[in-house]
């Protein structure tokens, strides 16, 4: 196994190359960049009208629970593929290919077992908020606009397990 934390001789530290999947991981990290960006100009804007009126907008704490949640889901998938995720590397780098291998076959189909179940209460979740049409407490919006894309989240993580598991699973010994 390569070094995950390689530097090149300058001393600056080059991340290694993205694993082989068929779409790319540049969508995920494009809406975590870009969520990222949005919640910056609305904290930076609700911090600047406190300072100047002492009253801050209702809205920028709601909106800002609901895009952490979508950054962090975000940046999940792509952490997963890219092996960036904290794991003990004492177990799961170290003894012959076979063993690690096995380790990652182990690991990964825990971890999109627990995605897959997940994505099927966080859908129950956001569909009994459709039934019950409950309302956010600052905007007054439908609460399943924001749990509806949870499971969507949810399932683009599991479906970037899957083919990390494939991959694991053609790898040879």
């Amino acid at each position: 196994m390569p070094d995950d934390h390689a530097a090149d001789p300058s001393g600056i530290y080059t991340p290694p190359p993205d694993p082989p999947v068929r779409i790319p991981l540049l969508l995920e990290d494009w809406v975590t960049v870009l969520t990222m960006a949005v919640l910056a100009c609305i904290t930076l804007a609700n911090v600047i009208v406190r300072y100047l009126t002492s009253e801050s907008f209702a809205w920028t704490e709601e909106i800002s629970i609901f895009l952490l949640v979508v950054l962090t889901m975000s940046a999940s998938g792509s952490a997963f593929v890219r092996r960036l995720h904290i794991r003990i590397e004492m177990l799961a780098d170290a003894g012959s290919t076979e063993r690690q291998r096995r380790f990652t076959l182990a690991s990964t189909a825990i971890c999109l077992l627990f995605f897959i179940v997940l994505t099927v209460l966080l859908g129950r979740m956001a569909l009994d908020d459709f039934n019950w049409g409950d309302t956010s407490p600052a905007i007054g919006v439908p609460v399943w606009w924001y749990s509806s894309w949870l499971p969507v989240l949810s399932t683009t993580i599991s479906l970037r397990l899957i083919g990390m598991l494939q991959r694991a699973w053609r790898q040879q010994a």
